[in-house]
């Protein structure tokens, strides 16, 4: 695994600490403003949609589980595939889902790693 890579597998658990412990100004600063999120139910969604489930607590994770992982950096731009166990709950609904999530991270011009899409399905 490259420095690339290893990269972008660091900005993930970045990532996954910050979903597990609702932490929006972490969230804020790893999802690009112009986010495009596919989730497993095929909806698209945005960034302030997606802090504002967070916020809320509308969306809570207890468990996030990464395994399998396939890792694509190249300069400015990594792509990450991986398999994940998702535990928690929306609003009254608990879930315990088996996914496939792709994830694009991107280097802005500042320098600040962001991810500026991703999609979701069932593993």
């Amino acid at each position: 695994m490259n420095e690339a890579q290893e990269h972008i597998i660091g900005l993930e658990e970045q990532l996954r600490l910050a979903m597990l412990g609702a932490d929006v100004d972490a969230l804020d600063r790893l999802i690009a403003p112009d986010l495009l999120f596919t989730t497993h139910m095929g909806q698209v969604i945005g960034k302030q949609q997606d802090l504002d489930m967070h916020r809320s607590g509308l969306l809570k994770f207890r468990a996030i589980e990464a395994g399998e992982r396939i890792v694509a950096a190249h300069g400015p731009v990594g792509v990450i595939s991986a398999r994940m166990n998702l535990v928690g709950s929306f609003g009254e609904s608990q879930f315990n889902l088996d996914l496939r999530c792709t994830r694009t991270w991107r280097q802005a011009d500042d320098g600040q790693w962001q991810i500026l899409a991703g999609h979701m399905s069932i593993a």
